[in-house]
């Protein structure tokens, strides 16, 4: 059974013109080699058949033949049993051996829609890395030993890459509070660009979603590669770029992996010692037992693994870091107070907060 070129598109039978060129467009961006490096042996299959069924359906005689004959006619030189030389509209092709002449190299038909300069990941590259300016088939075609039945050679290089500017990214704030940071989140954003379809443009809104991963931290950029404005026929479309940015938490701060929480104590408090409750960002409660322990200015308690998750390294947490602030009377004691707080440290041994 031959190939069905219009399934291969995924266009109907009565596909126009321009429709066609859209359908070629998509598939032949989807299943460029450069595109799918995990897999190139398939995609230079898809990529050589999506080339050959533009070639058939884009050439009204071609296509004419096609639709009496099917792709096995069309290649093989002769009609199907019933099928005779004449066909609709009065036209009237000769088949011979070797078939209806050959096929345009799907490399060709791709430079025609895009430009023999055109990078489909949007950017050139120099040898390290992938495509080079004239040939977006360069970067594999050496792996590959050719790409045998896509017409003739690749040729070379034809000189040094030339370097096309890149389409500037598109910037947009991510915000996420320090509890989406903490848990992760899946966050949806509808975007409107403009694109091009050849040199007309137009329109088209999505949904990007976007998987927040536990422990990113402020900055961290998330890149949705081609999402962006069109700015011209001849470029891809620019990348969109979130970048996250923290809200404000009520009492705590982020200082990298850790959590970091200031405590205000009252002086009687901090000499007595006291249990704190702290709400956490999961939902529960961190408990902290402070008895028996003199809190002075400046002192630290570290709460290990009940800091944020770290990105990296899963399972893994930093520590809470919390952090006590002495609150002294506001007015002064009276000659009794102080008589009888002097009496309670006549005998107390003293010694300075940074040394302990």
């Amino acid at each position: 059974m031959g190939k069905d070129y219009y399934a291969i598109l995924g266009v109907p039978h009565d596909v126009s013109d321009e429709d066609l060129k859209k359908a070629y467009r998509r598939l032949a961006l989807k299943w460029h080699p450069d595109r799918n490096r995990d897999n190139v042996q398939l995609a230079t299959e898809k990529f050589k058949e999506i080339g050959e069924a533009y070639d058939v359906l884009s050439d009204p005689k071609k296509r004419q033949i096609y639709d009496q004959v099917g792709e096995e006619g069309l290649k093989g030189g002769f009609p199907p049993e019933g099928a005779s030389g004449s066909f609709p509209g009065g036209a009237t092709f000769t088949f011979g051996p070797g078939g209806f002449g050959r096929f345009r190299d799907a490399n060709d038909i791709f430079k025609q829609f895009f430009g023999a300069d055109f990078n489909v990941n949007g950017a050139n590259m120099d040898d390290d890395g992938g495509s080079f300016g004239g040939n977006p088939f360069m970067s594999f075609m050496s792996g590959m030993g050719g790409m045998g039945g896509m017409g003739g050679g690749m040729g070379g290089m034809g000189g040094m890459p030339r370097r096309k500017p890149q389409p500037t990214p598109t910037v947009c704030d991510l915000e996420l509070t320090l509890e989406e940071l903490y848990k992760g989140c899946t966050k949806k954003r509808k975007i409107t660009r403009k694109l091009f379809d050849m040199d007309k443009a137009y329109e088209e809104s999505k949904i990007l979603t976007i998987p927040v991963k536990a422990g990113w931290k402020d900055g961290t950029k998330i890149t949705f590669e081609h999402e962006g404005d069109q700015t011209s026929p001849d470029l891809p479309p620019s990348d969109i770029v979130f970048v996250v940015k923290q809200k404000p938490h009520a009492y705590l701060r982020r200082d990298g992996n850790d959590l970091v929480c200031k405590v205000p104590v009252k002086l009687s408090d901090a000499l007595c010692g006291i249990n704190l409750s702290l709400p956490y960002l999961d939902g529960t409660e961190v408990s902290v037992n402070m008895k028996g322990t003199v809190i002075y200015p400046g002192l630290e308690k570290r709460v290990v693994g009940k800091g944020m998750p770290i990105a990296k390294r899963p399972g893994e947490y930093g520590d809470l870091v919390i952090q006590f602030d002495v609150l002294f009377p506001r007015d002064p004691l009276d000659e009794s107070q102080r008589a009888q707080i002097k009496s309670i440290f006549k005998s107390a041994s003293w010694m300075s907060p940074s040394s302990r």
